[in-house]
């Protein structure tokens, strides 16, 4: 693989609502299109500058509402539901150029405690235990490459059921620590290509949305996605995923999948 040559996944902008996507946000199936990791990440760190000292987020959910340019985008935040104990946060992010959004989040914020009864159960490997892997020749160089990869079982050019440590190789802005939940959602994205269910050269398996329901927040700067596609029979799959740090488990992740061949034009 590739090492990085991008310093970050987004640049600021004159306007302190709006971003620059850099090219490593591309995804796989185009350069001008991006990953969902980068959006994700960028609208959980929107959605956490709206908490309140002692809160955290407990489920994040973020749809696709169409392909999110590697262009300028506009980030938007609201509190749809005010509250002390629980309440509903949503963040969006527009497409500046075709004046149109592109992805919204939505998440449900509880009390932040460190006293549930809860364990943390570390895995038996780490991320010194898998190795680096091979992803398709035919899969566009943006994201992929700036994310260091350390595979324990499973890749994405033998189709099944996966487990990969993952670790962000650039922030999301330049001098920002790319750390916690916005570190978290910038990765798990990739379960449904960790875990792809067919030749990525004959197929694409696009996700219109992410949900993750979160048990706290993850610590160190690796997750390990252990993940799992289900095909329908029909152009729709899900993935699905265990997440865990270094500690133990974080979260469990699901995800819709858009199953189409290659020669397919991507749907508006």
């Amino acid at each position: 693989m590739k090492s990085a040559s991008e310093g970050s996944f987004y640049l600021p902008t004159d306007a302190p609502d709006e971003v620059l996507a850099t090219p490593a946000t591309a995804g796989p199936w185009s350069a001008t299109a991006q990953h969902g990791g980068p959006p994700s990440g960028l609208l959980t760190r929107a959605l956490e500058a709206l908490l309140e000292p002692g809160q955290t987020l407990s489920r994040i959910s973020v749809d696709l509402l169409g392909p999110v340019p590697v262009g300028r985008l506009r980030v938007a935040t609201s509190v749809e539901r005010p509250g002390r104990t629980v309440a509903l946060l949503s963040a969006s992010l527009h497409d500046v150029a075709a004046g149109r959004p592109c992805a919204v989040a939505r998440a449900w914020v509880v009390p932040a405690a460190d006293d549930g009864p809860g364990k943390d159960v570390p895995l038996p490997h780490g991320p010194a235990d898998g190795a680096p892997g091979d992803l398709p020749a035919s899969w566009v160089r943006g994201y992929v490459d700036h994310v260091t990869w350390s595979w324990v079982s499973g890749a994405v050019l033998s189709p099944g059921a996966a487990t990969v440590w993952m670790r962000p190789a650039v922030p999301l802005l330049p001098g920002e620590p790319l750390t916690g939940l916005p570190m978290l959602m910038t990765c798990v994205d990739s379960a449904s290509g960790v875990s792809a269910a067919l030749d990525p050269a004959e197929w694409s398996f696009m996700n219109t949305e992410i949900t993750v329901h979160l048990l706290r927040e993850p610590f160190g700067d690796w997750v390990c996605v252990d993940a799992t596609s289900t095909l329908g029979p029909a152009a729709t799959g899900i993935a699905t995923a265990t997440v865990h740090d270094e500690a133990g488990l974080v979260a469990r992740t699901t995800q819709s999948l858009l199953v189409t061949r290659r020669r397919d034009r991507r749907p508006d």
